[in-house]
């Protein structure tokens, strides 16, 4: 099928955007169109404006001030891949990405569309959760700040008005020596996940969990972070034992249910890739290991 008629708006700043998603009704935003696109040739959506969002070159940046990172909205994943200061200062973010689709996906893909589309199992929204990330978004009304755990309002809806559009999304990177680990069980490589885990581990000074972030991808209708298990976690010695205790708290999960999984079976998931990912991040240097 082919995409059904729309006018295409190509605007030049931010401002611009802003003023034709106020003004035009029934507007769809265009970033790296790997979901959108499709979306349109199927028919799913049916817009009468489409705005191009690919000429904003002030939407398309990485940088760090203050000790905060930011990360423009229209930012490719691939170059978000690629950066050296997300390496240095953020390596869940690669690793995450390294399970986005495929490479050719990756070189068009943007950080916001991956946000805006929010996708139960997307990887993004997941690793953004655990770094407990603020989504920039803009307005009529100027700019407002959104909390990544408010950001999911329904199924594949974030918290974003319809006269307003994500412009940037910024977190505190972990200091280093921490561990970072994305774990994920799909049915094909480069599928979106059954059940994703992103993880973060911070050691304490005296060779126990200093502090600990673990965020679930697949399992509800946004990123789940699992508290319980964070908790189970801090203070306490990296050995074996603690991580399955940790891990076995996400059998408490009230998990999804769909064609590709039943809810039972994401709950297993979420236990043993939980503890996959725990085990990866504490193995990596300066993060502990487990006994």
């Amino acid at each position: 099928m082919k995409p059904p008629p729309f006018r295409y708006h190509d605007p030049g700043t931010v401002d611009e955007a802003v003023a034709l998603v106020s003004s035009l009704d029934n507007a769809k935003l265009l970033a790296g169109g790997q979901s959108l696109m499709p979306m349109l040739n199927m028919r799913y959506v049916l817009p009468d404006h489409l705005i191009d969002l690919n000429r904003i070159t002030d939407l398309s940046y990485i940088e760090e001030s203050g000790g905060r990172v930011t990360i423009g909205a229209v930012t490719r994943q691939r170059d978000i891949e690629r950066s050296d200061l997300l390496r240095r200062r953020c390596p869940l973010l690669r690793k995450a990405l390294r399970q986005v689709g495929h490479p050719q996906t990756r070189n068009r893909g943007t950080i916001g569309g991956s946000l805006c589309h929010l996708d139960p199992s997307a990887e993004l929204p997941a690793a953004l959760a655990a770094l407990d990330a603020t989504v920039h978004v803009v307005g009529p009304n100027g700019a407002r700040d959104v909390p990544m755990a408010d950001f999911p309002a329904f199924y594949m809806t974030p918290a974003i008005e319809h006269d307003e559009i994500l412009g940037a999304v910024s977190f505190d990177p972990w200091p280093a020596g921490h561990g970072s680990a994305f774990v994920e069980f799909a049915r094909r490589p480069g599928d979106f996940a059954i059940v994703g885990v992103a993880a973060l581990l911070e050691p304490g000074p005296d060779g126990t969990v200093g502090r600990a972030a673990i965020a679930l991808a697949g399992v509800g209708p946004g990123p789940v972070r699992c508290a319980a298990a964070e908790e189970r976690l801090a203070g306490r010695a990296p050995d074996a034992d603690a991580i399955r205790a940790a891990a076995l708290t996400c059998a408490d999960i009230e998990a999804m249910e769909d064609i590709h999984a039943p809810s039972s079976y994401r709950r297993h998931l979420a236990v043993e890739l939980t503890s996959r990912a725990l085990h990866a991040a504490l193995a990596e240097p300066g993060a502990g290991s487990p006994k």
